[in-house]
């Protein structure tokens, strides 16, 4: 089956739902590999063959893969992220100076009055625009740090599926 990529979602709603999602394959998955490695390593009792210590030594060593490979996610999309919003927070202080100059040089109250509604009104949507760039990235940056562990824990679900617990003596 062709993997289909996913596009990013403009609406938060949409990212948080999609990550909701994620994280609850994840746990299912995650439950059903505790369930069967703890089942497993319960039949293998003091002595596991080498099939079992092969098995038990990839639960460790996955663990750390995933771990690494999720903080370096995280790391680049907060890169990214934070760049974003110095870009954001560089525009609304230099794009708001100009109106806070004509609310400075104002000749009458009347437009001082305007300017100072011109420069709330302006403030107030570059603050919009900033708090829906958070809440749009917040999620996504979730995301990528869960994709290593998601993967994981969904392939070993499928994989240890077709594994039969053998009890040795």
């Amino acid at each position: 089956m062709k993997k289909r990529k996913r596009s990013t979602p403009a609406n938060p709603f949409t990212a948080w739902t999609r990550l909701a999602m994620t994280t609850g394959e994840m746990l299912a998955a995650s439950a059903q590999v505790i369930s069967h490695r703890t089942a497993r390593m319960a039949a293998a009792g003091p002595a596991p063959d080498a099939r079992d210590r092969t098995e038990f030594h990839l639960m460790g060593q996955e663990k750390l893969e995933a771990v690494a490979e999720s903080a370096q996610a995280v790391t680049m999309r907060m890169i990214a992220a934070n760049q974003q919003m110095a870009a954001i927070a560089f525009d609304q202080f230099f794009g708001r100076t100009a109106r806070v100059m004509a609310l400075a040089t104002s000749q009458t109250m009347v437009q001082a009055s305007q300017r100072q509604a011109a420069l709330v009104k302006d403030t107030l949507n570059h603050s919009m625009k900033a708090a829906e760039h958070i809440s749009r990235v917040a999620p996504q940056i979730a995301q990528h740090g869960l994709k290593p562990i998601h993967s994981r824990a969904t392939g070993n679900a499928k994989r240890l599926q077709k594994v039969k617990i053998v009890k040795t003596k």
